[in-house]
Order: C-alpha cells, then structure tokens, then sequence
C-alpha cells in the first residue's frame, strides 16, 4: 500500500480478496511506530486491531462484505469514546473509560471498518495547533518543526502519513478543516446537528460538530455515510455547471501569497472546465471572532467547571487560561454573540442564493512552526490562532457545511488548501461538488499537475 492509497481504491481489492485486511492493518501499524516520534496517537490498538482485521477477512471470504469500510483501517481523535479505551481529550486530567462507543464509531464499526487508535490532539480541542498536550506535540508529517493544525492534528498527521485510510474528527471553530489544509488531505464539517455528538466530550455545545477526515473527497464521503448510517455507496461527482461564489474583503486579506494564488487558480481552472465563479457578499463577516468568543468561551467554562476546581494546575497554561476567561464573560454579552450568528446565518444563506458552493481559502497561513505565537502575513503580524481560526469559524457560527481540500503545495513545499461551503441541511450535495472538483487535478495538486482524479 502506497501512501496515496485511497479507501475508494483499496476497497475493490479488499472485496476481490487480493488485499488482506490483515496485512493492511499490519502495514499501517509499521507506519505508526516508524513516526511515533510525530505524536499523532495517544493511543494504538495494535493486537485489537489485527483480531478486527482476522475477523473482517473470514466474513468477507465467507460471502459477508459489508461494503467499501470493510476492513478498512480509521483513526479516532481522542475526544471521541471507544468502547474499553480511556478518552483523555489529550489531557493530564483524569481519563474516563468509555463503555460504549460514540455512535459515529459504532456505526462505523457496523460498516466494517477498524479501529487502529486514539489520535493526539490539541487538549480539549481548544486550540488550534495541537501543540498543548499531555502526549506531546504533533508534528506536521513533513516538517518536524512545524505543527500539524488543530485540534484534529493528530488524525490529519496519521492521514497524511500513511497510518490509516480514514479519521473521525470534531471542528468547534475549524479544527477539522484547519488541519486537514496544514497537512494536505480533506476534512468535512457537516450541518450542524447531522451527525450525533453523544460520546464526543463537548467544547462548545451549539457550536460542535463531529466529521471524517481522509485522503480523498470520494472518501470522506464513504466515512460521511457510515456515520450516518446509511447506505456505504458513496456519492457520485454531481453533473453538469456549477456556480461558485467568491466573497472577497474579510476572507481574502491577509492571506499569504501561495494561498491566493491557489484560489487564483482554482478560479481560472474551474472557469475552463465551463463553470460560473461570481463575485458575492458576506457583510459583516467581521463580526465573528467576536461573537464567536463570547459564546464558545462560557460554553467551554460552564462544562469545565468542576474539572477547573479540582485540577487547575493539570490544564495547559493556554487552555487553562482561555476556560478562566469563559467565567468573566457577561451574560449580556453571550446573548448578544447568539444574536449576532443568527444574523450572520442569514447573511451566508444570501450570498449563496444562485450558487451551488462558495469557493474560499481554508487556512490563511501555511503551518506554522511549534511555538510560535504570532506570524507575518502579508505586511502584518498576526497571531497565530486568531490566524489559523478567522476562514473557518463563520461556519460553526452558522452551522453550514464546509470541507477543506488540497490546493497543492506552495513554494516552501508545505501544502494549502481550499474551503467549499454548502446549503444547510445538503452536506451530501456539498460532498458531490467536492468529488467534481476533485476530479480538476490542476486544483488540488496545483501548479504542472497532469493526468485525472487524486488516486
């Protein structure tokens, strides 16, 4: 298995008996222990796995596949409970054993795929960088020095880095999106609410989302459907011109210039394939880091309370400091941030009125080194999470769909990506867009780029 093998791809073989499910656990095993050093497992399932893979191989020799996910190695970030593993939400606080698994994992696992491990992740998925954890850093899979993104580093890390096929993730304010476009694979935020979050340990309750993360569109939506627990088809690319809308201002400055100019391209390139790109209007787009703190804050404060009482000094220090922050937030000023995203719902549903998705960068800045606080954009000095948050966090505000894709590599040799944002309530539309663009290789392996589709 090459490091650019796909679920889409392998599952064939899988079912036609010419791939064990065995040995692909087993080769994705080498690879977590051959890059341990990156931190992207708090957790490896090793002997649990290879019985998983034993018994997937005899129910597909005995005529029981299950579909695409069958034997299928996945990565859970370790927010998310595992039946019989502890979920240390990357943290020194006391774990908890889950008894059960979270439902997008038992509806995976029902579907046929295995459970390689717990992924690392930034702790209590509040930050976004996955530097501040118990388990150490995660590092970005082609520069040490750099992080992953965050707060699903570690199942972006495992993706990029050939240990497993698919990853579950969850994204409060882009934590899927982010570190899917730092390392170079797909990550999807569904609608909010489509699927379940019983089971993930909660950051911000109205603001959460769970998803899947991969390699490839085509298969983050196979992993889409099984958490849903539908039908494992998978989607097909949609057909026909597509609009997308560009909202310049807000989410184009700054921006560092191998991102623009992915968007510069995927611009021109989906205008040659005989697609409309239009220019639309997010307004007061700018309201949003704002509303967005004054409601994740006491959101994420009320839930730790009791744990901030008892084991203050086990939190990260930024952690630590931004739940403090949660408790001084008026309630004022919380209604006033939920009023403000009804608004800006609004807003995000007018500009996409004509257009099938909007098309916009994901991640601002490449991945930026590991301690670092503050970054040059574009003749300023930013800091680094509001940074890597401010393309992302409109759409937890407001609950729309959103997946990150690869818009190829910028001249450091660091990958970018690209953000498509879909209707409310249509992420399975949204997934059939992303496989079409897809599907443009010149987009998301960017610039000399030949042949078709990513595999």
């Amino acid at each position: 298995m090459t490091r650019t093998a796909t679920i889409e791809t392998l599952a064939p073989r899988i079912r036609a008996l010419d791939l064990s499910p065995v040995d692909l656990v087993r080769e994705c095993l080498a690879r977590i222990e051959a890059q341990r050093d990156g931190n992207a497992f708090t957790l490896v399932r090793s002997d649990e796995a290879i019985a998983e893979a034993k018994r997937a191989e005899l129910e597909i020799t005995g005529g029981k596949y299950r579909g695409p996910l069958h034997g299928i190695p996945v990565a859970v970030k370790d927010l998310v409970d595992v039946a019989g593993t502890p979920t240390t939400s990357g943290s020194a606080l006391p774990a908890h054993v889950a008894a059960e698994d979270a439902p997008v994992v038992r509806r995976l696992r029902t579907a046929g795929a295995i459970v390689i491990g717990k992924t690392n992740l930034h702790e209590f998925a509040f930050g976004t960088t996955s530097e501040e954890s118990a388990f150490g850093p995660v590092r970005h899979p082609r520069d040490p020095s750099r992080c992953a993104g965050g707060s699903s580093g570690g199942s972006a890390a495992a993706l990029a880095g050939g240990m497993c096929l698919g990853a579950i993730g969850t994204d409060t304010g882009g934590s899927i999106r982010i570190p899917a476009a730092a390392c170079g694979i797909v990550g999807l935020k569904p609608s909010f609410g489509e699927l379940p979050c019983d089971g993930v340990v909660p950051l911000s309750s109205t603001l959460d989302h769970v998803g899947p993360m991969a390699l490839t569109a085509a298969d983050v939506a196979l992993l889409f459907l099984g958490m849903k627990g539908t039908a494992v088809g998978g989607v097909a690319p949609t057909g026909g011109r597509l609009t997308f809308g560009i909202a310049e201002g807000y989410f184009m400055r700054p921006l560092d210039p191998d991102v623009r100019a992915a968007v510069d391209r995927a611009r021109t390139v989906l205008r040659r394939a005989g697609h409309t790109i239009i220019d639309v209007q997010i307004p007061h787009a700018d309201w949003t880091p704002d509303a967005y703190l004054h409601i994740v804050l006491p959101e994420a404060a009320w839930y730790h309370a009791p744990l901030l009482e008892a084991y203050a000094e086990r939190y990260s220090p930024g952690v630590r400091m931004r739940l403090e922050m949660g408790r001084y937030v008026l309630a004022e000023d919380y209604v006033r941030g939920l009023r403000i995203r009804d608004e800006l719902v609004k807003r995000v549903d007018r500009a996409l009125d004509g257009c099938d998705a909007l098309l916009l960068p994901a991640l601002a800045i490449p991945a930026p080194h590991i301690g670092a606080t503050t970054v040059d954009v574009e003749g300023t000095t930013q800091p680094v999470r509001a940074a890597m948050l401010k393309l992302t966090q409109l759409f937890n505000m407001t609950g729309h769909p959103a997946i990150a894709i690869p818009a190829g590599d910028g001249t450091d040799g660091l990958p970018r990506g690209l953000q498509l944002v879909g209707h409310r309530g249509r992420t399975a539309r949204l997934l059939e867009i992303a496989v079409a663009v897809e599907l443009l290789p010149q987009i998301v392996a960017g610039p000399g780029s030949v042949g078709g589709g990513t595999g």
